[in-house]
């Protein structure tokens, strides 16, 4: 039997909230390669997958390096493309 897994979205504010940081901080940390870039949700609405923000909070409590960050979100990145069974380039 295969499992299915739950995915649950969060929305921008209520990660933003959750981790303490500015808009722009976590763009930044987006456009380098240091948290997971958000999914679309619509023509102007997005949202970060939860397990990964909540991978990504423990990472930074556990004083993960920005090499080891940039390795756990591309591990994030592609279990999401297997998960949601998406094309690459899609995401």
């Amino acid at each position: 039997m295969i499992k299915k897994a739950v995915i649950t979205i969060e929305r921008k504010a209520e990660v933003l909230e959750r981790i303490g940081l500015s808009r722009s901080t976590l763009h930044n940390k987006i456009q380098n390669g240091l948290w997971c870039p958000p999914v679309s949700l619509g023509a102007r609405a997005v949202g970060f997958i939860k397990h990964e923000t909540d991978e990504l909070i423990s990472a930074h409590i556990n004083g993960y390096s920005q090499v080891q960050l940039r390795q756990l979100v591309s591990k994030l990145v592609s279990e999401r493309k297997e998960l949601l069974g998406v094309r690459n380039d899609s995401i």
